[in-house]
């Protein structure tokens, strides 16, 4: 070909590309502002990965930090900054490929080595789980992270993958390193959709987005969280525009909203709620005695309180394993029965009742709490309300402090093994004590490969568990939420079973 005509060819192939390139797609910028109302306290122990022993921390995390692997949209263990992960076939060894460009806000790459920083550093609710089954993390090559195990483990992702833990979530080792732990509580730096601005003890902490995301790029620029305990005033917040989303819609608030034109009630199914009775090992306590914890179980009318509180949205169980977990042997819900109650105390010797002592709940439960407590003492049980602020709630609740009549808020994420290890292993993080076999049990399918054989003896000690009374299920609580008219997408529900907004980049703002 002539060189006149080559050129010509190159030229007009140039220009093809130029054309195609400016046709393409601008990614939008981001753009506008939303505020949450948030229910509860938020503390800087909600920033670090590290210190995660809650479920709440998970509404800053998804904003701040990335995980190798994490629940998103459709997938209960999705990939993230671990773009794969394969799993040996003995059940020994986890091999998770990192994703090639990922950052952290101040520009550092996403490497294997603050990957397994970020793992040996976790000390948070399940830290000790973790630890005593991990042999070793590895760092093979710069973009592969090797978790070897001591041995089988069929619930090591469960535990490392979903929000049941922080382990999975990665921070700047060299940064961390440098400011220290407080200083990187104070200014928090991860490779999360959104970096941090500033925190107001009390009051609100400010996101903006990150425009170097590996998923997408966020469509709000800014988010904000704004601390507004009292659930009326949360309401009066979302109407007057001050915020766009509510968390924790209670009670008649809910039906108030209903009749707002243009607003969204959003009830999501992130938690189970019970009652504990932490003294039933002591054999001088009153709730020693089956018949006692029986009496308290039929005492409480639960339909009732679903109906006050969550507007008849929530869902009655007889189970602490939350209905939708994998492994779940759903019971027949004690029935309310305040004559068979009283019965049951004056067999039990305690024809009047008795004073049951201190009633430990979460300060965003008191309501709830209250409730059960009138219904325990209309058949002689009588207690007084301890509620407690979410983060010390659940310290105290790991430390065995709390006695007497607890009530618990646990998350859904996990299965039935992992709750039942938490809660009645006498090992387990938040237990009071235990009995040898179900210890016997839990010891057993823990390390089961084979599913049908698992699922029998899981679905043995959900039996036992409630033959025995042990604890006094109330329900799978209704989260319900409020949403502004113009927001178009809050991030609530987009999760299965995760109680706050997320992905925060999938958040969106209508088109003015």
């Amino acid at each position: 070909m002539p060189p006149i005509l080559v050129s010509l060819h190159i030229r007009l192939a140039l220009a093809a590309v130029a054309v195609l390139i400016a046709a393409a797609p601008v990614a939008a910028a981001p753009e506008g502002q939303v505020t949450w109302g948030v229910h509860t306290t938020l503390v800087p122990s909600y920033f670090d990965p590290a210190e995660t022993t809650i479920g709440t921390s998970f509404m800053v995390l998804y904003g701040i930090h990335d995980a190798l692997v994490k629940p998103l949209p459709g997938k209960g263990v999705a990939p993230a900054l671990a773009e794969s992960w394969t799993a040996s076939p003995d059940g020994l060894v986890y091999d998770f490929v990192l994703r090639k460009g990922a950052r952290f806000h101040n520009g550092d790459p996403v490497t294997a080595d603050d990957a397994k920083f970020s793992f040996e550093r976790y000390r948070g609710i399940h830290a000790k789980t973790l630890k005593e089954r991990v042999a070793a993390v590895e760092t093979p090559e710069a973009g592969r992270v090797r978790i070897r195990l001591k041995q089988p483990w069929p619930d090591f992702m469960t535990y490392f993958g979903t929000v049941t833990t922080s382990a999975a979530w990665v921070v700047p080792r060299k940064y961390v390193e440098k400011v220290g732990e407080d200083g990187f509580k104070k200014a928090p730096i991860g490779a999360g959709p959104y970096r941090f601005v500033s925190f107001s003890p009390g009051i609100e902490l400010v996101l903006e987005a990150f425009d170097g995301y590996w998923r997408k790029a966020p469509a709000v620029k800014r988010l904000v969280m704004r601390v507004i305990p009292d659930p009326s005033t949360r309401l009066v917040a979302l109407k007057r525009g001050e915020v766009d989303v509510i968390f924790s819609v209670i009670g008649e608030l809910a039906d108030e909203l209903r009749r707002m034109p243009g607003y969204g009630l959003k009830p999501v199914y992130p938690s189970t709620h019970w009652l504990s009775f932490p003294d039933q090992w002591d054999a001088k306590s009153p709730w020693h005695d089956r018949r006692v914890r029986l009496a308290a179980n039929h005492a409480i009318d639960r339909l009732a309180i679903d109906q006050v509180r969550t507007g008849g949205l929530s869902r009655i169980t007889g189970s602490i394993v939350a209905a939708a977990s994998d492994f779940y042997w759903a019971p027949t819900p004690y029935a309310f029965e305040p004559g068979r109650a009283r019965k049951l105390l004056a067999e039990a010797g305690y024809p009047n009742g008795f004073d049951a002592g201190d009633y430990y709940c979460d300060m965003t439960s008191v309501d709830a709490a209250e409730t059960v407590m009138g219904f325990l003492q209309a058949v002689g049980i009588r207690a007084r309300l301890r509620p407690l602020e979410r983060a010390a709630f659940n310290k105290s609740l790991a430390d065995r402090k709390l006695r007497n009549l607890v009530q618990i808020i646990a998350g859904v994420a996990g299965n039935a093994a992992t709750r039942l290890e938490s809660y009645l292993a006498s090992t387990g993080t938040f237990a009071a004590g235990g009995s040898p076999d179900l210890d016997g049990l839990l010891q057993e399918q823990a390390t089961e490969r084979d599913r049908v054989k698992r699922e029998a003896i899981l679905k043995t000690v959900q039996q036992l568990v409630h033959e025995r009374a042990m604890f006094a299920p109330l329900y799978d609580l209704a989260f319900v939420n409020g949403v502004a008219p113009r927001v178009e997408e809050s991030g609530l529900g987009l999760i299965a079973g995760y109680a706050f907004s997320a992905p925060y980049e999938d958040v969106k703002l209508k088109a003015r």
